[in-house]
């Protein structure tokens, strides 16, 4: 497969204007921080709010980023959608773009639904966009989507499509399960990304690509300093301070939360707009966050007011 990605990746933020609108010039400003911090950008993610996003506005995103010059090959939109004919329109518009690859959910709002079903649902949607340069990251996160993309169906796509389906977000949570996906498909070139990077350490070492993590979004330069130095003797020490910073977003709603922290240390207060039905994080939680966030000795640099 060509155009493979690696390392860390974040669900970018979507920053929104006054009246709800995207606010594609802060959104694009906020990806050119990542990508400067070596992080790629997996943004209409989960972290991204995408599911409150419409197809055209996500569309309106990957061109704004890739018409600002940043580069689509460290690109890996989520255009995964309950419906094939958005999830195959905003596919095919990113591979149009030269986007890395597109991270795919599973249709999630009919529940218990077989392999069978999810199987002829990404058949579908490789046969439409019907492209070579297509490259599908799979993203598997049941404690939001609650439909499960499992190894025997995983198998069978790799079976399939070989050329096409070219690794996994693993959001499951659960160390076991990623380490299955590890031991099953890393041996095949099948990319294992981890969701957190809690578990980014423990994926490079058994042979896994990276991670997609939502605190990629304001823990960039740490993340990406023990992606590059995993084998080094103090790996496991950098990884405990990440863990350190990832527990503390933890006690509050995450995605509230990562925007409140923007939007400290950018002095910008609109960055704490969330879409409904989500709600911003109140002034005692501001507070408790960043008082937490600054005796545990973090901050984030760069980024423009």
């Amino acid at each position: 497969m060509s155009n493979r990605i690696k390392g860390v990746l974040s669900p970018v933020v979507t920053p929104f204007a006054e009246d709800s609108t995207v606010d594609l010039a802060r959104f694009t400003t906020q990806c050119k921080w990542l990508q400067a911090n070596q992080i790629g950008l997996a943004f209409l993610g989960t972290n991204s709010e995408a599911n409150s996003i419409s197809p055209d506005e996500r569309i309106a995103m990957i061109d704004a980023v890739i018409d600002a010059g940043l580069d689509p090959s460290g690109m890996m939109p989520g255009t995964g959608s309950c419906d094939l004919p958005t999830t195959v329109r905003l596919t095919r518009h990113a591979v149009d773009r030269g986007c890395a690859g597109v991270l795919m959910l599973p249709p999630f709002y009919y529940k218990g639904v077989s392999d069978e079903g999810l199987y002829r649902y990404f058949s579908e949607v490789i046969q439409q966009v019907g492209d070579e340069r297509l490259n599908i990251y799979l993203y598997h996160i049941p404690p939001v989507a609650q439909v499960s993309i499992t190894l025997p169906l995983i198998e069978r796509l790799l079976k399939s499509y070989p050329s096409v389906v070219a690794g996994v977000k693993d959001s499951s949570g659960d160390w076991n399960n990623t380490q299955a996906m590890l031991t099953h498909f890393a041996p095949e070139g099948f990319d294992v990304f981890a969701g957190s990077e809690t578990f980014l350490l423990r994926t490079l070492r058994g042979g896994g690509a990276g991670c997609i993590s939502a605190t990629a979004n304001v823990n960039a330069p740490a993340i990406h300093a023990l992606y590059k130095s995993w084998q080094e003797p103090d790996a496991d020490s950098q990884q405990q301070a990440l863990d350190k910073i990832r527990q503390i977003f933890q006690q509050y709603p995450m995605i509230p939360a990562l925007k409140s922290a923007i939007a400290h240390w950018s002095t910008t207060s609109s960055w704490t707009r969330v879409r409904p039905p989500l709600v911003e994080l109140d002034s005692q939680q501001h507070q408790g966050l960043i008082q937490q966030l600054e005796a545990a000795g973090f901050s984030i640099t760069g980024l423009e007011t």
